[in-house]
């Protein structure tokens, strides 16, 4: 008999009071939170603590909390040859008022800021080494193995997933079968890489993903700023050019065109013109 598990009320951290939380986390992990630094997100809060590191809070609720649990951090703090802030220890606890449960992670610093928001609509200033770091980074994680399934939106990605989440915004009769599974961050986005030195961070959502969900993220990312895509294109080649990275970037254009897609969007318009040319490509494959 499978359990129903109720769903958690929509709540934005940005705008939520979030005392009672930060206090909590300090008294469980012994440390100030310096307020004067806390950066708040929809679903998560940070801070600079008082002993020269970083705390990030979640609030997620249980129907989001799957089999694997929700250690995304803790996990990929065993993997090798990424650039990623040092893992240092947690709390987690059950919210007694909501379907919810809290989790605080503690990191080292990371070595520079982030790049930007989530859709920048600049261009940042990357030196050729940055992205380097980042292709290094990326190749390892992908050659990496996990029994973790990612999440991306908190979303676990399965064959099913990516089949209807590309056959409802695109119309055209090609196959929609993922080949191949990596490791995938599953949430890179300009927010969660920093500049200039190159390390990646939030891997409360990594786990195995088609190949290319990552290189299609960013590239999303990236759209209100042509030149960046672009590049971002250029340097994750094989991904793009890759069957599955071709279904990938579907999958984020069905996002970004879907039934919530913002009539504003600088994004609308290239995605568009993208989806077109992918949907004619896989359909004479």
């Amino acid at each position: 008999m499978t359990l129903s598990v109720p769903s958690a009320r929509a709540v934005d951290l940005r705008v939520e009071a979030v005392e009672n939380v930060l206090g909590r986390v300090e008294r469980a992990l012994q440390v100030r939170m310096e307020r004067d630094t806390v950066v708040r997100k929809r679903r998560s809060v940070g801070a600079r603590t008082d002993r020269g590191t970083w705390v990030r809070i979640e609030r997620r609720g249980l129907d989001r909390i799957g089999v694997q649990g929700w250690n995304g951090t803790e996990c990929a703090a065993r993997l090798e040859g990424i650039a990623q802030p040092a893992w240092q220890g947690c709390v987690v606890w059950r919210d007694a008022a909501e379907p919810v449960m809290w989790r605080a992670d503690e990191t080292e610093l990371l070595p520079g800021a982030p790049v930007g928001t989530a859709v920048l609509s600049e261009e940042p200033k990357l030196p050729d080494k940055w992205w380097k770091a980042f292709n290094i980074s990326l190749d390892a994680l992908a050659a990496q193995e996990t029994s973790r399934v990612a999440t991306p939106d908190t979303d676990t990605i399965t064959q099913a997933l990516v089949t209807e989440s590309i056959c409802r915004t695109f119309a055209g009769d090609f196959d929609t079968t993922v080949e191949q599974w990596v490791p995938a961050h599953a949430d890179l986005n300009w927010a969660n890489v920093c500049a200039p030195a190159f390390c990646l961070f939030d891997w409360e959502d990594w786990g195995s993903a088609p190949r290319g969900l990552d290189s299609a993220t960013l590239w999303g990312s990236s759209l209100a700023v042509p030149a960046l895509a672009d590049r971002v294109r250029q340097e994750r080649r094989p991904d793009f050019e890759s069957r599955d990275g071709k279904l990938m970037t579907l999958f984020m254009c069905s996002k970004i065109l879907g039934p919530d897609a913002h009539p504003e969007d600088p994004r609308l318009e290239p995605a568009r013109r993208m989806a077109e040319q992918i949907v004619a490509e896989l359909q004479t494959s």
